[in-house]
Formats: structure tokens, C-alpha cells, sequence
């Protein structure tokens, strides 16, 4: 069973240029907010005006997935996951094309932004070799943020050990 470090690191390793993890800032949220908004809209059960979604599904297994991991970084994860949900179940109350355009044109520009980014990097997405990359990315995000706010430091060197720190754009001058 992978650590937290072991994830960070792993998927870390192909997000080593600055450029590349502010596309990912950008784009991973659009694609997670895309998803959230495209899997709230199939409901099971309603409770007052509240759905039962598939989004809640994912939300709780991806909530147990990194509460796993890390409870600090897994609580603020399952926050952004809850407030994902909130604002897909506000999407999937609207209008189907209103509902439809609004979770295709993230989820499609989110990735293309995400490409751009890995232009930049010039290695492919870590997801193409293990497709935990596509949980463990937006987990890297919040690491990410709490390594520039100061924090986490007891996670962000071991995975810095590893991996090495970001790139610096001078260094590729």
C-alpha cells in the first residue's frame, strides 16, 4: 500500500516545471469541477431538494481515499470534494444545455490546459502509466499550496528527497 509520499512523488516526478503545475492550478480544478457537475445530474433518490447523485459516490470513496492517505490534506481534500459536489448539484438543477455546456467546455478545456502544461514539461501525464494519477492530482494541488504557504514541510522533504525540488526557470535559460 502506496504512502502518501509515495503518491506525491510518484506523480510529482512529471510536474517538476513551475509552468506546468500553474496550468495544473488551473486546469486540474476545472476538470474536477466538470466532473462533479456532469455526475450530479443522474439521481436515485431525492431527499427534500437534495439528490442522490453518482457524485456522492465518488466524493465519499475519493474522501476515503485520502483521509487514508493523510487526514490533514485528506479533510481539506474532502472539503473542496463536498463544495464540488454543492456546485454540480446547483449545475445539474438547471437547464440540460445550460447543465451539459457547462460540464463538457470545463472538462474539455481543463485538459487542454492540462497538455499545455505538459508541453512545458515535456513528459506525458502521469496518469498515462498508472491512472491513480487522476486522484492523486488534485491531492498534489492542495500538497502543492501548503508546500508554498510554509506548510507540510514533514511531507514536502521526503518527496523533494526523491524526486528533487521544481525546476527553476533560470535553469532552463
Amino acid at each position: 500500500m502506496k504512502t502518501l509520499v509515495d503518491h506525491l512523488a510518484q506523480y510529482g516526478a512529471f510536474h517538476r516545471d513551475p509552468r506546468n503545475i500553474v496550468t495544473h492550478f488551473i486546469g486540474v480544478p476545472m476538470i474536477v469541477l466538470a466532473v462533479g457537475i456532469l455526475l450530479s445530474r443522474p439521481t436515485w433518490a431525492s431527499l427534500g431538494s437534495w439528490n442522490l447523485a453518482p457524485v456522492w459516490l465518488l466524493i465519499a470513496a475519493s474522501a476515503a481515499f485520502y483521509l487514508r492517505l493523510d487526514l490533514r490534506l485528506g479533510l481539506v481534500m474532502t472539503l473542496v470534494l463536498v463544495f464540488t459536489g454543492a456546485v454540480g448539484h446547483w449545475f445539474a438543477a438547471q437547464a440540460t444545455p445550460f447543465w451539459l455546456g457547462w460540464g463538457i467546455g470545463l472538462f474539455l478545456v481543463g485538459w487542454v490546459i492540462q497538455f499545455i502544461g505538459h508541453y512545458y514539461e515535456g513528459k506525458k501525464p502521469a496518469f498515462v502509466d498508472d491512472l491513480t494519477g487522476l486522484i492523486v492530482g488534485p491531492l498534489f494541488l492542495v500538497a502543492e499550496a501548503a508546500f508554498m504557504l510554509g506548510l507540510r514541510s514533514d511531507v514536502q522533504a521526503p518527496v523533494e528527497a526523491l524526486i528533487g525540488p521544481l525546476r527553476s526557470r533560470a535553469a532552463e535559460v
